[in-house]
């Protein structure tokens, strides 16, 4: 690094500047600090303030801006007197603080204008013992006294706008409690947080407000209860809830009678959209739907009913594609800026922002300068100061340059200021709506203005576009993802028996997935957009055949039943089951190659459902399981298995039949031998022992009988023919090795589970 030296060699740092526009009667106080960067000390040294001649353009405030060292002839001389601070010595590297503070009336303003406020070091160095210039600082010091006869009308935006925060991902209980990618929200809304310091720093000032609905919607997810992602993949329970109720209730008070601009749901990028989007199927039709429900949201959680006409594109750089895509959806009034929609003809002075551009579209130019004042580090105490001082001066030049003519303004600063920056952006515009140049006006008014003739209405080219941020565009493969999961979601949506549950939080998340906010951000984007496919994947992957093993069909026919599980809360409806035959000729489902049936499936139940089949030849056969819609688009993966036919032949009944005839024959033959057995004991009559069993003696000393005839006809039956099947078992009597035969009619076949 170079040796610093000449005006160059003390370092002026000025903090604060306050009144930042003074009237008269005032005291102006400087304060800050020197740092000598230096090899030498610096001795006799004085710290002093410098009013040059008042700058004549806004051109000549950026040239001043932008000088370094100290200028002869450019740098006014000093203003004299007790008006400094001094130091004995300063050493190398050593800083020293200063505070001077100066009456209005010493300062020799002339009238109203732009003075360039030099505040600078004079010193000596033993290198050169003599008074010189060692460090300077430049800064400009606003000067309207009295309030001017004709003030412009200025129009602030207030952007509450962040990253996207909430997943697709709900819990399974009734209230859907929401899932978050982390709890960095959570962090913003806290007290000092980003957007809570937004928040109360604007309910002090007269701006339009500018949100976005996802913001909104997910503050108010939050505090009814939410869930974390973890880095593990896991969720636990956020905490935030008190803070998101304080949050939203104290923003609902802040806008009430306040202007609201709602921009499309999620902040979608419209040149993205327009440059890479709008040429694949659907992708208009998600900005169209972002619009819709951006007025319902806004509504419902803050009660105050926002305009949604207004479409900004990011940085405000417009082409004839970005309008389109921008007004498509509804919107007539476009935000741009005026280092997009440049001036052509050489006006002297800054234009009013409402401009014609043709079609029933009106763009509102934003002043690129006001706009762009508070997008560096504003965590130091000297460039806030500045960037304050620089939007003052710059503000009351446009006023200056036409100070008869009525003319209305509109700021639009980045998208999503930091604390540091939305706190200068506080301290600007607290003093600039205390002036004496300007006057507030709210968004819709200063679209309405009456636009100057001679200010351009041409959009610029699609070649103009700027480069840089062509570069932060969301590629063409970003919205095809989008489409992909859409499609997705249009054909799970129509089996669901609430459909709410699964297309509200899907519809915001694909929303989401084009938001401005992924600009810089690729990887995190493109992570987000697959994190929703994936999850609408697993859900509907709960609806599903459960796989089936091979089986096997010994007879003509049989019945194969197939499971469908499904394993969401909801019910399932408007499915159709079919099941298909690879081989017809060998294996029919009902009549034909197929058949299908309607599922219809609670919540957390499966259905199985048996389809009739015939067979008509031997050998193995592939069968497809697959669930479809009621529009026919196939739904899941298909299950296959494989059902091996062994039907029984001709040959084989031959065999079961001779088998039978035997055993009846034996059996015959068994029968005829007991008969005469029993013919031979009877005729014998009793030996020695008891009567025989079943004969009885009357008391003449003669035979009856009667109840031995009675006894055998009951064995025959009624047809005479002895069944045999009160006969006494025998040990000698073969184990049966089948079951008895049924005479009922057979069924249709064996069932096939899987």
């Amino acid at each position: 690094m170079a040796e610093a030296t000449g005006s160059s060699t003390v370092d002026v740092s000025l903090d604060s500047l306050s009144p930042s526009a003074p009237a008269d009667g005032d005291t102006i106080t400087v304060s800050g600090s020197v740092t000598n960067n230096g090899k030498q000390t610096v001795t006799d040294a004085h710290v002093g303030l410098r009013v040059g001649p008042s700058l004549s353009s806004r051109s000549a405030i950026d040239s001043a801006a932008q000088r370094t060292g100290f200028q002869l002839g450019l740098d006014a001389p000093e203003v004299g007197g007790k008006y400094v601070t001094e130091f004995s010595k300063i050493a190398a590297g050593v800083s020293q603080h200063f505070s001077i503070s100066v009456p209005v009336k010493e300062l020799d303003l002339g009238s109203d204008g732009v003075y360039q406020l030099g505040v600078s070091l004079t010193g000596r160095t033993a290198a050169q013992p003599w008074d010189q210039i060692l460090g300077i600082q430049r800064t400009f010091l606003p000067w309207q006294p009295e309030a001017a006869d004709t003030k412009t009308k200025t129009t602030y935006l207030w952007p509450l706008i962040s990253t996207v925060h909430l997943t697709a991902e709900t819990g399974s209980d009734e209230k859907q409690t929401p899932v978050f990618k982390n709890d960095d929200l959570a962090k913003e809304i806290s007290p000092g947080g980003r957007l809570d310091q937004l928040l109360s720093l604007g309910s002090d000032l007269d701006v339009t407000w500018v949100l976005d609905p996802d913001l909104l919607a997910s503050v108010d997810a939050m505090r009814d209860g939410y869930q974390i992602r973890t880095e593990d993949g896991r969720t636990t329970a956020g905490k935030s809830q008190g803070v998101a109720k304080a949050w939203l209730d104290k923003l609902e008070k802040t806008v009430q009678d306040k202007k609201v601009v709602a921009l499309p749901f999620a902040d979608p990028d419209l040149a993205s959209l327009a440059h890479n989007g709008k040429d694949v199927t659907g992708s208009l039709s998600h900005l169209k739907d972002a619009t819709d429900v951006a007025s319902d949201t806004v509504d419902t959680i803050l009660h105050v009913k926002p305009s949604t006409d207004f479409a900004w594109p990011a940085d405000g750089a417009v082409d004839p594609s970005i309008v389109k895509v921008a007004t498509s959806a509804g919107a007539d009034k476009v935000i741009a800026r005026s280092d997009s929609l440049r001036e052509r003809g050489g006006l002297p002075y800054t234009p009013s922002a409402a401009r014609p551009i043709g079609g029933g579209t009106t763009a509102v130019v934003a002043d690129a300068r006001l706009s762009t004042a508070f997008q560096g580090d504003m965590t130091k105490a000297d460039t806030s100061t500045l960037a304050v001082q620089e939007f003052l001066a710059q503000s009351l030049m446009i006023n200056l340059q036409e100070p008869d003519e009525q003319r209305s303004i509109v700021v639009a600063p980045q998208r999503m200021p930091s604390a540091s920056q939305a706190q200068t952006m506080a301290q600007a515009l607290k003093a600039f709506q205390e002036g004496n140049w300007s006057e507030s006006q709210d968004l819709s008014a200063a679209a309405k203005a009456k636009p100057d003739a001679d200010a351009t209405t041409k959009v610029p080219s699609a070649s103009s576009y700027p480069s840089s941020l062509r570069k932060q565009e969301l590629p063409r493969a970003a919205f095809e993802k989008i489409q992909d999961t859409q499609t997705k979601l249009d054909n799970f949506q129509v089996i669901l028996t609430d459909k709410s549950r699964v297309v509200t939080p899907f519809g915001r998340a694909i929303d989401r997935g084009m938001s401005t906010s992924w600009r810089g951000r690729a990887s995190q984007g493109a992570s987000f957009r697959e994190g929703v496919e994936s999850y609408l994947n697993d859900l509907t992957g709960l609806v599903h055949l459960i796989e089936k093993s091979d089986a096997k069909l010994s007879g003509r026919s049989a019945t194969i039943p197939v499971t469908v599980q499904n394993n969401l809360v909801q019910g399932v409806d408007n499915l159709v089951l079919r099941l298909t035959s690879r081989q017809p000729t060998r294996l029919k489902i009902g009549d034909g190659p197929y058949d299908e049936r309607p599922i219809q499936v609670a919540g957390e139940h499966s259905q199985s459902v048996k389809f009739t089949t015939s067979t008509k030849a031997n050998g193995p056969v592939e069968v497809v399981a697959q669930l479809y819609t009621k529009d026919g688009q196939a739904y899941g993966p298909e299950v296959s298995f494989e059902v091996k036919v062994t039907e029984i032949t001709s040959t084989v009944m031959l065999v079961i039949g001779g088998g039978v005839l035997l055993l009846v024959l034996a059996g015959f033959r068994m029968y005829t031998q007991r008969k005469r057995t029993a013919a031979v004991r009877a005729a014998e009559g009793p030996e020695d022992g008891p009567e025989a069993e079943g004969v009885n003696k009357d008391t003449d000393g003669t035979v009856d009988t009667e109840d031995t005839e009675d006894s055998a006809n009951g064995s025959e039956g009624e047809s005479g023919v002895e069944s045999g099947a009160d006969d006494p078992e025998h040990p000698s009597d073969p184990t049966p090795d089948t079951a008895p035969e049924s005479a009922d009619p057979s069924g249709t076949g064996e069932r096939v589970d899987r």
